[in-house]
């Protein structure tokens, strides 16, 4: 079992950086492969990005490449999602999640077995 939790949502405006953390707990991040995804309210949940156990191997979605950067921090137990060039259509909420297994290069969120609450990015015009 592994226990996720996000942070660093909030109210940005249009062009603003932000960066998401997600703190595991129960077990090492570095047995899993992370994923980000986001979902909006009434939507499926979209693939965001993801890195592999080591770190060596990531990949973000079509809307947000260029954009937005994976990494990870074994040590601290922590992955890292850095957005920037943030506009409306980011807002979300967005939820870290984790499984052991490879995932393919467009993972969908049904490849993934644990996920936190999420947290709230708001993007203003």
């Amino acid at each position: 079992q592994v226990q996720l939790v996000e942070s660093g949502g909030g109210l940005v405006q249009a062009g603003d950086s932000l960066r998401l953390s997600c703190r595991a707990s129960g077990r090492s991040i570095s047995s899993f492969v992370m994923g980000w995804f986001r979902q909006a309210p009434g939507q499926d949940r979209e693939f965001v990005a993801f890195i592999n156990k080591s770190g060596g191997t990531i990949n973000n979605g079509d809307s947000v490449k260029g954009r937005f950067t994976v990494s990870r921090d074994n040590a601290k137990n922590t992955v890292y999602l850095q957005m920037s060039s943030l506009n409306p259509e980011d807002t979300d909420v967005y939820y870290c999640e984790a499984t052991t297994s490879e995932v393919g290069w467009q993972p969908s969120t049904n490849d993934f077995n644990y996920w936190g609450q999420g947290t709230q990015v708001t993007v203003s015009p």
